[in-house]
């Protein structure tokens, strides 16, 4: 069996308390238009730490990992 990466976990990306994509990061990545490793990138403590410190919170997309 493959080992699960975390690109294979299930994400929700959020953007103003509204859910804008949901399923794995290759997913997530396509409907948005973006790479795979920035999905996985906003679960970091380096993504949180930077939404945090923007000054328009609001207007930020964010992702959590559902799994």
């Amino acid at each position: 069996m493959r080992r699960k990466t975390v690109f294979d976990r299930e994400y929700a990306v959020y953007k103003n308390d509204q859910i804008i994509a949901m399923g794995t990061a290759y997913e997530c990545a396509e409907k948005l238009g973006v790479q795979p490793h920035y999905i996985y990138w906003m679960t970091t403590p380096t993504g949180k730490r930077r939404l945090a410190s923007r000054k328009n919170q609001d207007k930020a997309q964010t992702a959590i990992v559902i799994d």
